[in-house]
């Protein structure tokens, strides 16, 4: 593979027809790759990138000194942004993988790696490190592209995967109605809520209608559902709302009135607020942002 300036290329191709893992390890001033998603699941380590905006999904942020997210979904577009980052001396490392789909019986599949495949499953909505867990795996990260042989490198990025998968303090960053991934809860009773939410996000969900369902009073279905998920009910419907309209946005040339009234805003004007307050621009400055650049890999 021809060289790229700037960049540390393990022996193994992006297309990673006969290696388990393709590594990138480069120093660089700028982010100029676009948003893209791609078949393989990823890694990616960023250092010296305070000011960067990172986008995954419909989730969008500003990193720190240091970033480490975990993305294991092919539909799941992702971006780093230069934004406001001053840095002369960015390192990225990128490690691209796939061993089976972390669901079935495939490699992640087997006992001695139950963690990890946890871990995978809830990468699909990509999945945010803390400080902690990116200390815990720096030294092995930083020095993986460095390993020649290819069985080594593959047990030290394992070794990686299985420290993050028991590190606490992890967070997902896309919303569950716009990764589209199956709605998971250990409360059977939030579980059904949730379901009803989805199916029926486009219509006015009334508490009442949540509460019979949980088979609780409203008041104290309302806390039970702070204290489970750590948002309120309200706040949870909008996420659901907004991760559908996102989705629509970006996969559909449907009106944003349209959009508005599928997701359950009968006010256009009240749909664009709580948009831009979510995600920081109009309906129609999101769909036009994205679709400037945008490629599959």
């Amino acid at each position: 593979m021809e060289m790229t300036e700037g960049y540390v290329l393990h022996e193994i191709t992006p297309l990673m027809e006969k290696d388990a893992l393709y590594i990138a390890d480069r120093h660089k001033k700028e982010f100029t790759y676009p948003i893209h998603n791609h078949e393989v699941f990823e890694l990616n380590f960023v250092e010296h990138a305070t000011g960067a905006r990172r986008v995954v999904g419909d989730n969008a942020e500003t990193v720190g000194e240091y970033d480490l997210v975990l993305i294991t979904s092919c539909n799941l577009e992702h971006v780093w942004e230069q934004a406001d980052c001053k840095s002369e001396d960015i390192r990225e490392i990128t490690v691209q993988f796939k061993f089976g789909d972390g669901e079935g019986d495939d490699f992640f599949d087997k006992k001695p790696f139950e963690h990890i495949r946890e871990m995978i499953k809830q990468a699909r909505k990509g999945l945010s490190f803390n400080m902690s867990a990116i200390m815990k795996v720096y030294d092995k990260l930083n020095t993986l592209s460095q390993v020649t042989d290819s069985f080594e490198s593959l047990m030290q990025f394992l070794s990686i995967l299985n420290t993050l998968s028991h590190c606490e303090g992890s967070r997902t960053l896309a919303s569950t109605s716009y990764a589209k991934v199956n709605i998971e809860d250990d409360s059977r009773r939030i579980l059904k809520v949730k379901n009803y939410i989805n199916e029926n996000y486009m219509y006015d969900i009334k508490l009442k209608d949540l509460a019979t369902i949980a088979n609780m009073s409203e008041c104290s279905f309302s806390r039970f559902f702070k204290i489970h998920t750590g948002r309120t009910l309200s706040d949870y419907i909008i996420d659901i709302r907004l991760g559908f309209a996102t989705r629509k946005l970006i996969d559909t040339t449907e009106s944003v009135s349209e959009i508005s009234f599928q997701c359950g805003y009968n006010n256009i004007s009240n749909f664009n607020r709580i948009f831009k307050r979510k995600r920081g621009c109009s309906p129609s400055e999101y769909r036009a942002n994205y679709h400037k650049i945008k490629v599959i890999v």
